[in-house]
């Protein structure tokens, strides 16, 4: 099997099969959290359950992020608070503000949007891949996050370390065939979507609803989250 085969491979079925997997496996963890249902509240509410979700939701997403003194995040592990934040913020911008990611994202919903200009994806995409070296470092060195990282934490570095450099060294035509660099990125990407349903990476679907039943408790008790 050459290169276009296995780029065709990786782009074609194995592509499929892996969205198909990714798919099933996060409706899957999606529905059995909501099957755990929602406590019924024994108390009159004091506040309001949707603005305690809005402000909490707000917070976590648009303000906490960007003060670093707020709860002494940034004291406590400045180097979690910056790569994570930056990493976070990278990969974002890579998967849905990258032209050549918004094409795909078009093939598949139907419909595009606006795009960032290539040099800030670029250079985000390179913040993001460094963020990711510093916070494999910080795990190495960190007592409290040594003791608590096993094989899956280090997988999950791995396999989402992989798409970002060699989508990277594909996008700046290094080293090897602009070909075989893009069969080795779809098949990170591949590998990485049917990983992500059975690993901790799925906690960006879950963080939405922890934050929002944080913020709906908070808010009908009056209290701000």
């Amino acid at each position: 099997m050459n290169w276009t085969e296995i780029l065709a491979f990786a782009r074609g079925p194995f592509f499929q099969a892996a969205l198909l997997v990714f798919i099933a496996g996060m409706l899957y963890r999606l529905v059995r959290i909501l099957l755990l249902g929602w406590k019924a509240d024994k108390v009159p509410a004091r506040g309001s359950k949707v603005g305690g979700v809005a402000v909490s939701l707000l917070k976590g997403m648009i303000i906490w992020p960007f003060i670093p003194w707020v709860k002494n995040t940034f004291s406590r592990n400045p180097v979690t608070y910056l790569a994570g934040g930056l990493f976070h913020l990278g990969l974002l911008v890579v998967i849905f503000l990258g032209t050549a990611h918004m094409l795909v994202w078009k093939s598949l919903l139907g419909f595009g949007w606006s795009t960032l200009p290539l040099p800030i994806v670029d250079w985000l995409a390179a913040g993001a891949i460094v963020a990711m070296i510093a916070l494999f470092i910080n795990r190495l060195v960190n007592p409290v996050l040594k003791l608590i990282s096993g094989p899956a934490e280090w997988l999950n570095l791995l396999l989402v370390f992989l798409p970002m450099v060699t989508g990277y060294i594909m996008t700046h035509h290094l080293w090897l065939p602009y070909e075989e660099l893009f069969s080795l990125h779809m098949i990170a990407v591949d590998v990485l979507l049917i990983w992500i349903p059975l690993s901790r990476i799925s906690h960006f679907m879950f963080y939405f609803f922890s934050k929002a039943i944080h913020g709906a408790d908070f808010g009908k008790r009056a209290v701000t989250p």
